[in-house]
């Protein structure tokens, strides 16, 4: 059963009218990952993905990444539009962030516009902001979501959204 809508106020969107299957598609918001005072990554060159009742997702481009912070986490999943998802630690000084993003090395052919770039856990990190407002995480333990204004919910991962 699907939820009712969260009203839409003016200059936002629904995620329940975006697509399922999801799509891909190039973001020129202004996307910045900070933690104890490092830059994670920035960048205004982002492919967001977006899905049925999920925010969107950000995919950061390899070269928008700090240098030395990624590490190769163990584990994968797999996504039945995007592929195989690797996982990501991000490292700063002594502190790990275990599989805190992901990627896709080799997407499917619809998702290819992914190759290499990382999205990356919200929560995480003590600021993620996109065009300066700090996200929300999307709630549960498995999605990757952020939350802004811009958008309009109810979101998958709480209590009660599995079904969705």
């Amino acid at each position: 059963m699907r939820p009712r809508r969260d009203p839409v106020s003016s200059g936002q969107r629904s995620v329940w009218d975006f697509p399922r299957p999801a799509v891909a598609e190039p973001c020129h918001a202004h996307v910045r990952i900070e933690h104890r005072g490092i830059v994670i990554a920035e960048t205004r060159a982002s492919i967001c993905t977006f899905e049925t009742s999920h925010p969107p997702s950000y995919y950061i481009p390899p070269d928008a990444i700090a240098p030395g912070v990624l590490r190769r986490a163990s584990g994968s999943s797999f996504c039945e539009w995007k592929g195989a998802a690797t996982y990501w630690d991000v490292v700063v000084g002594e502190e790990v962030l275990p599989r805190v993003g992901w990627s896709y090395p080799s997407p499917t052919a619809s998702f290819a516009a992914l190759r290499d770039h990382v999205a990356f856990y919200a929560g995480p990190f003590d600021h993620c902001t996109v065009d300066g407002e700090t996200v929300v995480p999307q709630p549960g333990a498995f999605y990757g979501g952020w939350i802004t204004s811009a958008y309009a919910g109810p979101f998958k991962g709480g209590p009660g959204s599995m079904g969705w």
